[in-house]
């Protein structure tokens, strides 16, 4: 999906990623050297508690500051356009898929618009929408839909327009987590759930092959986890933060202390992917059951959840690689396999065209 029917998109020449969260704002830029691909630049800045809440800005100077100084310090390279593609939130934008009677792609541009309309809560010239055609089944034509709302694009790209930056597109973080995690030779029939642990939410995304089918999240999040841990066990919060990335929740069957202190979390966790699955398995359109569960985010990296999952879930689960569609050659990545868990989404929209940029 090139979101969105706002003509916004331009994807001829060089771009960089900028994946913007409540929490975190990240860069990331890649480019070629023949057939080989090559991380440019990459960098990640916190953004202080109540700048950004639910995707909404409420101190835009403060954000504005954190993007400029993260464009200056990034690294290996510095970024060498002003050309950017930023993520949209998950929490903002509405992707359903609707069914309607088999036409062609003109007829079916005013009846997506009314079905757009009749399943969010603000009228069609409220939002930026995008569509596309699925598969059909049993004389119906299955629709993916997504739309905005104007008013939060339009905040959006007034800041990074006021960071200097010429905005080349948008698009959704599932969509380009899609990208970066499932091969590009994936069938329909192949069905992933995606789990993005971040630091303010968990989203799932249930894709097939490498269409996405539905979205959803919860609160369960990588702060929540140092909060709770902070809590339980009477720590300040920066050491619950190395806690349990070098104690984690290993050993569990023992006595682990982070575990007992997280416990309650967890179980809702595997609860929720459970549920999600159950959703999939049971709506009518399904053709296939899920088969491999992704992890990927800041809070995959907590030592023993994957584990910890795999005894929960009767389904085979890994964490994402967002390199499984590119092509280093024999150079190893600036990013070390446990941080690239972080930069899905980033790397996802990075490779949104098929010309990164030039080597320069």
């Amino acid at each position: 999906m090139a979101i969105w029917n706002k003509k916004i998109i331009n994807l001829k020449s060089g771009y960089f990623s900028l994946d913007i969260s409540d929490l975190s704002v990240k860069v990331f830029q890649l480019e070629k050297n023949g057939a080989l691909d090559s991380i440019r630049s990459f960098g990640v800045k916190e953004i202080p508690l109540g700048c950004i809440e639910n995707g909404k800005i409420i101190n835009r100077e403060k954000v504005i500051e954190i993007i400029k100084n993260l464009l200056q310090t990034s690294g290996p390279k510095k970024i060498n356009t002003k050309k950017v593609i930023c993520s949209l939130p998950e929490s903002k934008v509405f992707l359903r898929t609707v069914a309607i009677p088999e036409m062609n792609e003109g007829e079916a541009t005013e009846a997506v618009k009314w079905e757009i309309e009749a399943s969010i809560p603000l009228s069609v010239e409220q939002v930026y929408y995008d569509w596309q055609f699925l598969d059909k089944i049993e004389g119906k034509q299955n629709v993916l839909t997504a739309a905005v709302a104007k008013e939060f694009v339009d905040e959006l790209m007034g800041v990074l327009k006021d960071c200097e930056l010429e905005v080349y597109g948008l698009e959704m973080e599932s969509i380009a987590s899609i990208r970066s995690l499932i091969s590009k030779d994936a069938k329909p029939e192949e069905v992933f759930l995606i789990v993005d642990i971040g630091s303010n939410k968990t989203s799932f995304t249930v894709c097939e092959g490498t269409t996405p089918y539905f979205t959803s999240s919860i609160p369960f999040s990588s702060s929540g986890i140092t909060d709770e841990i902070s809590s339980r066990m009477n720590l300040a919060k920066e050491e619950a933060q190395n806690l349990k990335f070098s104690q984690g929740i290993e050993n569990s069957s023992g006595n682990n202390s982070v575990l007992n202190s997280i416990a309650p979390l967890l179980e809702n966790l595997s609860t929720e992917i459970e549920k999600t699955i159950d959703f999939y398995q049971n709506m009518p359109k399904t053709k296939a059951e899920i088969g491999k569960i992704i992890l990927i985010g800041g809070g995959a990296n907590l030592k023993g959840l994957l584990t910890y999952l795999k005894s929960k879930l009767s389904k085979e689960i890994f964490l994402g690689d967002p390199w499984i569609n590119l092509n280093f050659g024999k150079k190893i990545p600036d990013i070390s396999q446990a941080d690239s868990a972080r930069y899905a989404v980033s790397a996802g929209l990075a490779m949104r065209g098929t010309n990164y940029g030039n080597k320069n």
